[in-house]
């Protein structure tokens, strides 16, 4: 199976099950998650409907913060995650 992002799996809004009426399609495609890590900038290019370039972050140390209340975005260092969801 591979992924996708399509909603033929979904119910009917009347709770009844919908019919199969094609296979899966290219532009139904959908990728597995980075899992980007800390350490040395290491980032793959991939290419997206189009011909466009989407670039996949598989390692990154640094990025852009920014602190709301304090109305200012600067690029940090980043030490460590405590928890991500």
């Amino acid at each position: 199976m591979g992924i996708t992002r399509e909603g033929k799996h979904k119910r009917r809004e009347t709770g009844g099950r919908r019919a199969q009426f094609r296979k899966k399609r290219k532009f139904e495609l959908g990728r597995p998650a980075a899992m980007t890590k800390i350490g040395e900038k290491r980032i793959h290019t991939v290419r997206a409907r189009g011909g466009n370039l989407k670039f996949r972050a598989l390692r990154l140390d640094s990025g852009n913060f920014s602190w709301g209340t304090e109305v200012c975005t600067r690029k940090v260092r980043v030490l460590d995650v405590t928890y991500n969801s």
